[in-house]
């Protein structure tokens, strides 16, 4: 049957009304209890950032409590994550045993230390090191707090003064096989044996960081380095019983500035040639330091009976102060502490390309320059330029020693430009 105009207008209508009424039922929102939840349906990023806290994991800071299982746990907890993750040490004394905090973790992950870690003095807690962060990249480790070994209740255990082959007590804080890692902020304190020790680490900085232990405290060195590479201090202050910064053999692109160290035995390059297999070590910068009644200043410290073949070069100290320092430069290539190695003369390690550039200041003894180089390898490219630190005692007059260094002196004291 045929549909007169009219007609065909009205179904016009009808379907038109339909599609548009089935369009809005479409599109307009749903109501308060049927309201879409955005957040569940759409992908979040991969990974996201996380904290663990390890007062939320049974850890009490009360300074007697054993904390260790909850600091584990709490690294457990923050290496499995993907993503940034943060291990908080909440304010508080934390008493702990051996940590060992191993990776590789699945992303970064920060340590938060706002309060004070205390490492147990029951020495046979302990198979090696205190803190152990082992295989980790991308590693901060910040805060005001404070890593404090405790050492004073054991020091009297060290007995490394009488033979090579003693006991080792804990270092404090170990980095090993780290990249890219940070240290700021934090206090070292007191540690039974080094503080910090950087062992095959890329890529390490260390800022406005704080180490103190008494100048009579054995073996309690601030800072100390082997096989490691771009490795970076600076604003950091060192007060303790022995070196303020070692630098030990395979260490290269080491830059060290805005440090002040004392009490101390200096920053020192070595020892070197004690083990077999010992790697060089080149391009050392020490810029903008000041030393201040230590027991040495810049130094480079190597065995007369060396047992590995090495060399140290391309090194560079420049605007260092001294202040009362007892040996402000020196290179020692007979060095032989406590006299329990062999003096034989059979020196392996090779000194070259060393730089000494506006150091100024006083010293505590005349000597303010000693070159104690060796007789069959003599120390090679030594560079003066600016050396003008002067003994402040009475009736003796500033002087240098200069053993087999070969180099080069403009615009020192006179005194100082024995080479």
């Amino acid at each position: 049957m045929a549909l007169s105009g009219d007609n065909t207008l009205r179904v016009f209508f009808f379907l038109a009304m339909v599609v548009c009424a089935a369009h809005a039922a479409k599109e307009a929102p749903k109501g308060k209890d049927e309201k879409k939840d955005d957040s569940a349906a759409a992908p979040g990023p991969s990974g996201g950032g996380g904290s663990s806290d390890i007062s939320e994991l049974g850890a009490k800071g009360d300074g007697k409590t054993d904390c260790t299982k909850a600091l584990n746990e709490a690294w457990t907890a923050a290496c499995g994550k993907e993503g940034a993750q943060t291990l908080t040490i909440p304010k508080g004394d934390y008493l702990t045993g051996p940590l060992n905090f191993t990776g590789p973790c699945k992303g970064s992950v920060t340590i938060q230390l706002d309060g004070n870690l205390l490492g147990t003095t029951d020495l046979k807690a302990y198979k090696t090191n205190w803190i152990e962060i082992q295989h980790v990249d991308n590693l901060v480790i910040t805060g005001k707090g404070t890593i404090d070994g405790q050492g004073k209740q054991v020091w009297d255990s060290n007995k490394c003064a009488q033979k090579y082959d003693c006991k080792i007590l804990p270092n404090s804080l170990v980095l090993d096989y780290v990249n890219n890692g940070t240290v700021s902020g934090i206090t070292l304190l007191n540690s039974k044996f080094f503080h910090m020790n950087v062992f095959q680490c890329k890529g390490i900085t260390i800022k406005d960081v704080t180490v103190t232990a008494p100048g009579d405290s054995p073996n309690t060195d601030g800072i100390h380095m082997g096989d490691s590479s771009k490795v970076t201090i600076t604003g950091t202050t060192i007060g303790v019983g022995d070196d303020c910064i070692s630098i030990g053999p395979g260490s290269t692109e080491i830059n060290i500035t805005g440090v002040t160290c004392g009490p101390g035995h200096g920053i020192s390059i070595g020892s070197l040639g004690r083990y077999k297999d010992e790697k060089d070590v080149t391009d050392v910068n020490v810029k903008d330091c000041t030393l201040k009644k230590s027991t040495n200043g810049v130094r480079i410290k190597s065995y007369e009976d060396a047992a590995s073949t090495l060399t140290c070069s391309k090194v560079h100290y420049e605007n260092i102060a001294m202040e009362d320092v007892a040996n402000p430069i020196i290179i020692d290539m007979k060095y032989c502490p406590n006299k329990i190695c062999t003096k034989n003369g059979a020196s392996k390690v090779t000194i070259k390309d060393v730089t000494y550039k506006n150091v100024t200041g006083t010293s505590s003894t005349p000597e303010a320059v000693s070159l104690l180089c060796s007789e069959k390898l003599p120390c090679t490219g030594v560079t003066m330029d600016n050396v003008k630190v002067e003994f402040k005692g009475t009736n003796n007059k500033t002087m240098a020693v200069c053993n087999n260094a070969k180099g080069s002196a403009t615009g020192c004291l006179k005194e100082l430009a024995c080479i």
